[in-house]
């Protein structure tokens, strides 16, 4: 019988396996290095490299960097953009705005689909709905040779107010399928149903050039998994925390634009539930970037409008997780002003850091940590030997002496800047929103996050720290929490306190009808299935709108207005409960529930670390100090040790630094809690709140 679930995580530098045994309860992992030129070899060397045998998967989840990288690079198939007469440019116009509102030279990039491939035709329905001019077919048909000439792949038609009714979009698409058969063609009504033509648009145009490119992954590696024995459905994660089987993904592949971003933070939710903590900050660093999540009150924060490049917004919801240019390989440099900079250039996973000895010649903080005996010299069990001669080069040529340091402080200096660099990201998704960091715990996982959690909550006045059992896997963890979802919208746009009970309802049962086909289409059963409501509201003569839950019942929505009150409140500071409240969207995710693991926790007794494996000599804060190294897998549930010391494993290495103490709790994380002055006492949990409530 199949009992072994399995979740790939493909990230810049290394592909992380995580793979769990529900019959003995045990979690393997492994990490292959990543194959940017074709991710799926390096999926398949994950598989191969654990030796799983396919047969006996029940589950295979994969959070994938394709889509992500294919808007970064821009490397698109042959694409076109229909649209109605006139909007031809309403993806150059945008919204006005720029990223740096005082660089006069600095422009947005230009959108996905060059002026010269976007094309208009006659068409025209109005804000409600009523066709005032049909669709010229006869345009639509010379159109459609033309693009059959041209080779083109996919197709983006974006209709104005298509959201209001969708007749002649889909009309044009039936006109393009006759005429281009195998090409993709996204509409933009069910793409995003919504008002605001230039979110509605640039989403549209981001699926359809993602299609061919998602599809053809997808296609390939499904094939693969199936002649290798496995077979269930290939679950993909997507940016709103949730999955999507192949089938789907085909029709919707820029829901997978932030797809390993995600799994991280789901991951960070699921351990923070497991101490007990309601606040945490996730702090996923890897090789190239480093993502970072906020868990308030239990909950992850979620944005309905992001963006891989700015000015090119994507409009769907998404787990809001702020990535910035830090991650093991981020090279070390000194700007023009002199100043001593960290990132956000890569050394990547080819070359990567001059320690590979790949060609790289640049210092990075893997460089740094290696130098100063944080690291080890075996990587990823034994699969990448690491020179620290290579990296004591890089670092006094380019670092310290144009600097004037001795090649210690040039390495301490390196990473102090990273460390900085983010605990300011970390301030960003924090006290910008009102909450102060030193209530929330610190869960630092990814390849690099161990060595360098400590001293970023250090910075931040962060108490506790909260390594995971496999902390360079525990993104692909998260693949394997997570439920089939689909999230769905359509504009609705009433009063409050005016509008049709019954028309509302029937709107949300057309939903309903909606999120149910597509999960029985994913194979999901009835009874697996949970359909949750929402609804977006707007104090009068506001344009933005706020989401709140909405239930069934016959007083669901005055309990839905009075919850918007409180919510405006808390994200504004402020609430007028004496202003109409408008109804402007409707909302439903669907969810199919999928097995998840179930974790058993350890029993505890208070004992001593043991002999180390070795003791080596580590640099803190200007001196070589003798540090014990252990082996994580030698640690029991209930060890308790003080810093200074190193904990190694296969896939990443824990500092513990001096006036710390550590722990191996029942869920075998490793809690640091450190003992500093201007650290706060302990975050607050889910204890402390039953012991309040009494």
């Amino acid at each position: 019988m199949a009992d072994l679930r399995v979740a790939v995580d493909v990230g810049g530098t290394f592909t992380d396996v995580c793979i769990f045994d529900e019959e003995s309860q045990i979690m393997r992992v492994t990490k292959v290095p990543s194959t940017p030129d074709n991710p799926m070899e390096a999926v398949l060397n994950g598989v191969a490299r654990a030796r799983i045998d396919l047969s006996e998967v029940e589950l295979f989840s994969h959070g994938t960097t394709v889509a992500t990288n294919a808007l970064i690079t821009r490397k698109f198939p042959k694409a076109a953009m229909v649209t109605t007469k006139g909007f031809r440019d309403v993806l150059e116009i945008r919204d006005g705005t720029k990223d740096d509102l005082w660089d006069a030279y600095r422009d947005v990039s230009g959108p996905y689909i060059r002026r010269r491939d976007r094309f208009e035709v006659s068409e025209r329905i109005d804000y409600t709905g009523n066709v005032v001019e049909p669709l010229d077919e006869d345009e639509a048909r010379q159109l459609a040779a033309l693009l059959k000439k041209r080779g083109v792949d996919t197709v983006a038609v974006c209709f104005l107010n298509s959201y209001a009714n969708a007749e002649n979009e889909e009309r044009m698409r039936a006109i393009l399928t006759e005429h281009l058969p195998d090409a993709n063609v996204s509409t933009s009504a069910e793409i995003l149903p919504e008002i605001f033509e230039h979110n509605r648009f640039n989403t549209t145009v981001a699926n359809a050039v993602l299609g061919p490119l998602v599809s053809g992954y997808v296609e390939q590696l499904d094939e693969k998994l199936t002649a290798g024995g496995y077979a269930g459905e290939l679950l993909l994660l997507h940016s709103g925390g949730g999955s999507m089987t192949s089938t789907m993904v085909k029709k919707f592949p820029v829901r997978l634009a932030a797809s390993g971003i995600a799994a991280g933070a789901i991951a960070a939710k699921h351990i923070a539930e497991q101490c007990g903590y309601v606040n945490a900050v996730g702090l996923d660093m890897g090789g190239t970037s480093t993502d970072i999540s906020l868990i308030s009150e239990g909950e992850l924060r979620v944005t309905n409008e992001w963006e891989v490049e700015y000015g090119h917004p994507i409009v769907f919801p998404s787990i809001e997780v702020l990535t910035i240019g830090a991650g093991g390989g981020s090279l070390a440099h000194i700007d023009i002003a002199g100043s001593l900079r960290n990132g956000p250039q890569s050394a990547g996973a080819a070359p990567g850091p001059a320690c590979y000895d790949r060609g790289g010649e640049e210092p990075t903080n893997t460089d740094a940590n290696l130098w100063l005996n944080r690291l080890g010299t075996d990587l990823a069990d034994g699969e990448m030997t690491l020179d620290r001669r290579r990296a004591e080069q890089a670092i006094r040529s380019t670092i310290a002496e144009p600097l004037g340091l001795e090649v210690d402080e040039a390495a301490d200096s390196i990473l102090k800047v990273a460390n900085a660099n983010m605990a300011d990201a970390v301030r960003l998704v924090s006290i910008r929103r009102g909450l102060d960091p030193r209530d929330f715990a610190l869960i630092a996982f990814g390849g690099a996050g161990a060595l360098h959690g400590a001293e970023v909550a250090r910075e931040l006045s962060i108490p506790v720290v909260i390594v995971p059992p496999s902390p360079g896997v525990t993104s692909a963890l998260g693949c394997l929490l997570v439920d089939i979802q689909h999230d769905l919208s359509q504009m609705f746009t009433a009063s409050a306190s005016e509008v049709d009970a019954d028309d509302l309802a029937e709107q949300f049962r057309a939903l309903e009808s909606e999120g149910a086909e597509r999960l029985r289409h994913e194979g999901v059963s009835d009874d697996q299935a949970v359909l949750e409501r929402g609804i977006s509201m707007r104090y009068q003569g506001q344009w933005r709108s706020l989401q709140v839950p909405i239930g069934s019942d016959p007083d669901a929505l005055q309990a839905a207005v009075q919850t918007f009150h409180e919510e405006h409140e808390k994200q504004y500071a402020f609430r007028q409960d004496d202003t109409p409240v408008e109804i402007y969207q409707i909302h439903l995710k669907a969810l199919g529930k999928t097995p998840k693991p179930s974790f058993r926790p350890e029993n505890t007794a208070p004992q001593s670390p043991g002999e180390p494996v070795e003791v080596r000599d580590v640099y803190f804060e200007g001196r070589w100090i003798p540090t014990p190294v252990h082996e994580r897998a030698g640690l029991a549930a209930g060890t308790e040790f003080t810093g200074p010391a190193i904990i190694s494993q296969l896939d990443s290495t824990t500092v513990v630094p001096p006036n710390a103490r550590a722990e191996i709790d029942e869920w075998m994380n490793i809690r640091i809690v450190l003992t500093d002055r201007n650290t706060a006492s302990e975050p607050r949990t889910d204890h402390d709140e039953s012991e309040s409530a009494r």
